[in-house]
């Protein structure tokens, strides 16, 4: 039985921390509907986003304090009006009045905090049981999550900190923090259940035009999380609950090692009772999206462990074996209807290659790591149908900004390449000719799935660049204003995506 694959279609990457919205950051708001319906109008039946998790260091969406619950700063002001909580003087003073452009992660936190507190302080007896009935139907990972989240705050999110009765949870020690904190942990469940009230409110929008979720599953969770704390048995841990060792990996573009800092799983722990814990969160996820993009694929085939007291040189590390078909089988007999995309990207041997193309789960190709001067899978001629096809993904720049880094005969071969001649590449905006010239290549490929980040669809330079890999400052910043969200060539997409047979699973 093979994993299933994508019908002919196209999807827009666009984080929900980049929506536009009122609240200094994007949310679940009437915003997040009109990019939906502004995407569905152009012939779009994906939305792809980044993890919509607890953001973690660096505001990064990839390692936060659990791989369950949500991330509250997305929870909208004006949703809590709606359904009796807030009043609309209330709502108003919430706004935010700075800066457009980026995303501001330290008012949001201080604003959310805010108005879930007064929202929390409302809550009537009905309200009160459907929070109960949610507790009770998440309590496999919410239980946790939310006494975690209550010893954090009085104590550190260093859990190995804690005192030992706490930190190596002793039923005693659990039982009376669980009552010492009960107020606490209700708010926590309060914020919790608003959360996947409001996400699976704007899935079904979503849905009813047409558009479907792809979701985002980190490879790795954080060392200062939930999971790790509640599944220690389940991590590389010495008896201290420190890292062994940490993750990381070899950059496939330069000679260095990229230090992530994640604690490392211990997979032969996690066999013997058949991948229990993996189970759960992939079911999880799939519960709130439609697909699921698999981050760091190729861990699962095998690992870069870098000795813990050995971070400062990383090249010491050393690839470990994954758990491979082992769990992957699990996965797919569990799971037999999931739609899966596997995140090929960085180093890979022709064992690891073999692995990965071996599973049948659509893989990744990236439109600008074919012009790198070699034989590359990632130029358009060699896209088979059972891939997925990107300009570039949140960790690249822009495809504009990325064809202002190529030295003048790489650039020249990419335009010809593309089709694109003349004079003007470098005019950025929504009628870049040379950016829209790479996304109809990519339209005409035999990829199944086309995924364009939003800011190639405006034709903007790197200054919106999401993500620079291995840096820990500026990312995740980049909003879209309203006003600019409807600047996009509207016919431009809508024309490509009938002519190229990507119009609601093509033709």
């Amino acid at each position: 039985m093979a994993f299933k694959t994508f019908d002919r279609s196209a999807g827009v990457l666009l984080s929900v921390s980049s929506l536009p919205g009122e609240y200094g950051i994007g949310c679940f708001s009437r915003d997040a509907d009109a990019f939906v319906d502004l995407i569905a109008d152009m012939g779009f039946c994906w939305w792809q986003v980044l993890p919509i998790t607890v953001t973690g260091a660096g505001n990064s969406p990839y390692s936060g304090a659990s791989s369950y619950a949500g991330d509250t700063l997305y929870i909208c002001p004006a949703e809590l009006e709606a359904i009796g909580l807030l009043t609309a003087d209330e709502v108003a003073s919430f706004k935010y009045h700075g800066e457009p452009y980026l995303a501001d992660y330290d008012f949001a936190r201080l604003n959310s905090e805010r108005f879930l507190r007064l929202a929390y302080s409302r809550v009537d007896d009905d309200f009160r049981q459907r929070m109960l009935e949610f507790r009770k139907r998440e309590a496999y990972w919410l239980e946790d999550y939310a006494l975690f989240q209550a010893l954090s705050s009085e104590y550190s999110p260093c859990w190995w900190k804690w005192e030992t009765p706490l930190r190596d949870r002793d039923g005693e020690a659990l039982e009376k923090a669980r009552r010492e904190f009960c107020d606490d942990i209700d708010f926590i469940v309060f914020e919790q259940y608003e959360f996947f009230r409001e996400w699976n409110s704007l899935r079904a929008r979503a849905a009813k035009r047409g558009v479907r979720v792809i979701g985002d599953l980190p490879f790795y969770v954080a060392t200062d999380s939930a999971d790790v704390w509640a599944h220690r048995e389940l991590f590389q841990l010495d008896e201290n609950r420190f890292p062994r060792a940490i993750s990381g990996a070899p950059d496939a573009f330069s000679n260095k090692v990229q230090v992530w800092g994640n604690c490392l799983y211990d997979f032969d722990a996690m066999a013997n009772d058949g991948f229990k814990w993996w189970l759960g969160r992939i079911g999880h996820c799939l519960k709130m999206y439609d697909a699921l993009r698999l981050d760091h694929f190729r861990g699962f085939y095998n690992y870069y462990a870098i000795p813990a007291t050995e971070f400062k040189n990383a090249v010491s590390g050393r690839w470990e074996k994954g758990p491979a078909d082992a769990l992957l089988d699990r996965v797919r007999d569990n799971f037999p209807s999931a739609l899966f995309i596997a995140e090929d990207l960085g180093f890979m041997d022709e064992e690891c290659r073999a692995f990965i193309d071996g599973t049948g789960i659509p893989t990744t190709k990236v439109f600008q790591f074919g012009f790198d001067g070699t034989p590359s899978a990632h130029i358009p001629y060699r896209y088979d149908v059972n891939t997925v096809a990107y300009t570039g993904t949140h960790d690249n720049n822009t495809t504009l900004g990325w064809l202002y880094e190529l030295n003048d005969g790489a650039r020249d071969y990419v335009l010809k390449y593309v089709g694109f001649s003349g004079a003007g590449w470098g005019a950025g905006g929504p009628d870049c000719g040379s950016v829209k010239a790479i996304i109809r290549t990519l339209m005409m490929s035999s990829s199944s799935l086309l995924v364009l980040p939003f800011q190639d669809m405006l034709g903007y330079g790197g200054d919106t660049r999401m993500n620079v890999p291995g840096t820990v400052e500026g990312n995740w910043k980049w909003r879209l204003p309203y006003h600019l969200m409807s600047t996009v060539d509207r016919d431009f997409f809508l024309d490509a995506i009938k002519t190229y047979g990507r119009h609601r699973g093509g033709l």
